[in-house]
């Protein structure tokens, strides 16, 4: 009798051991509701098209998780940043939220974000971290955690008018790349060209996604693969200001931020006044679909290596609020915002931004209109997001800031590539030790 009662005794511990390994599982669980519905917020930018787009995803979300309710808060973009920020630090902000590069490494910092490296790898989480592309990541992971997560992209490429190149009599720049011409010397020429036929060849602009679009492009680096800053003594990467410097002293690019405010790079590109400007999808969609009288395609950045270099990758991220009540749900959302389905809900009927998911690209370019399209995905999965090693400025606060008022210089000719590479090497060697 005693030994039986050992033995049920046993039995119970041991059940006891499997129900408390079970609850610590790789599979979180969502918080039970006992029939009450979950409420989370997720905050956004945008304006109202794009707001019906976020929207498509949280209907098909709710659709399969019928226990949770989102509400979609959205924020006009001059606001988001402080509004944001203002929220976080207070009682309570959203459970969910759109963040920009420089953004959330602040917040990493003051640690108001879920890691979500974890999540990631359970059965609850819609995507897993090893789909996206590692260039994506930028500031969002730090130390091997990650604190946010792409939901689309927008590699950099440079767009063409191809009624100006005709009309001037220039060839394209795909018909250069399709003799493996599509370098630094034709971009050179063909603007001289444009100039000579009284349009403007390129139009300059000073952010992040230029510069190092433009250094890599020459195999060049201002960071290198460990974050290090290395501008200093890689000449490659000098020689890159020094074209960017020449291309607007000498005429060839004219300078955006010495244009008129009212005088817009893609107001230009649609009069047909310039041949070339570069940014991401982001034209495409639906400012120049809409222009009917609008010829142009894309080409990949010019390349003076042989190949075709990384690009610059602006993103966005979508964060959970680490003092969110409903965590759990919370990353759920944030996982399948960013997976296949929740891609495809926003960018599958045309979209002003690329996917982050080779699994998603099928359904998403389908209506691409644009002949050239694939330099998107091939940018997408060579490029680099603003904070990771190559462009790491991103990750120290007011870094990038400063990069810029040095650079606008630069590009108003108050000084040349030399003196503003000096200026560089003080500013982020201070920056940065």
């Amino acid at each position: 009798m005693d030994d039986y009662m050992s033995w049920i005794k046993l039995g119970f511990f041991l059940s006891v051991l499997f129900l408390l390994a079970a609850a610590c599982s790789t599979s979180p669980k969502l918080e039970s509701t006992e029939g009450n519905k979950v409420r989370l917020t997720l905050q956004v930018w945008g304006n109202p098209a794009e707001v019906k787009v976020y929207q498509r995803v949280l209907d098909a979300f709710e659709k399969e998780n019928p226990n949770i309710e989102v509400k979609l808060v959205p924020v006009p973009g001059d606001q988001y940043e402080q509004k944001l920020l203002t929220q976080l630090q207070g009682s309570r902000g959203p459970d969910v939220f759109y963040s920009y590069e420089p953004t959330i490494a602040r917040l990493i910092e003051a640690k108001q974000v879920q890691p979500l490296g974890e999540f990631l790898t359970s059965d609850a989480s819609d995507v897993k971290a090893e789909d996206f592309p590692e260039g994506l990541w930028g500031t969002a992971k730090r130390n091997g955690e990650i604190y946010g997560i792409t939901p689309d992209s927008n590699p950099m490429v440079m767009y063409y008018n191809k009624k100006v190149f005709k009309e001037a009599g220039v060839k394209t720049p795909q018909e250069y790349d399709d003799e493996g011409k599509w370098n630094w010397d034709t971009f050179e020429e063909v603007t001289s060209k444009l100039k000579a036929a009284g349009k403007q060849g390129y139009i300059a602009e000073n952010w992040w996604a230029h510069w190092y679009s433009w250094v890599w492009s020459n195999g060049g680096r201002i960071f290198d693969e460990q974050g290090k800053y290395v501008l200093d003594h890689n000449e490659k990467g000098k020689e890159a200001f020094r074209f960017m410097y020449d291309m607007v002293s000498k005429g060839n690019a004219v300078y955006l931020g010495s244009l008129p405010k009212e005088q817009g790079a893609d107001a230009m590109f649609m009069s047909n006044q310039v041949g070339m400007l570069a940014a991401g999808r982001w034209l495409k969609e639906p400012l120049f679909s809409q222009n009917q009288s609008l010829d142009f395609d894309y080409i990949y950045w010019p390349s003076n290596t042989g190949k075709n270099e990384p690009v610059a990758i602006p993103v966005a991220y979508v964060a959970v609020n680490k003092n969110s009540p409903h965590l759990q749900e919370a990353m759920k959302l944030a996982t399948f915002y960013v997976s296949v389905k929740g891609q495809e809900a926003r960018l599958a009927e045309g979209g002003n931004a690329m996917g982050t998911l080779v699994a998603a690209d099928e359904s998403i370019m389908k209506k691409a209109t644009i002949e050239h399209s694939s330099y998107l995905t091939e940018g997408r999965n060579r490029g680099h997001a603003h904070g990771s090693a190559l462009a790491y400025d991103a990750q120290v606060p007011g870094l990038n800031s400063d990069i810029t008022e040095t650079m606008d210089l630069m590009f108003l000719g108050k000084q040349d590539a030399a003196a503003t590479i000096e200026k560089l090497n003080q500013i982020i060697s201070k920056a940065v030790k």
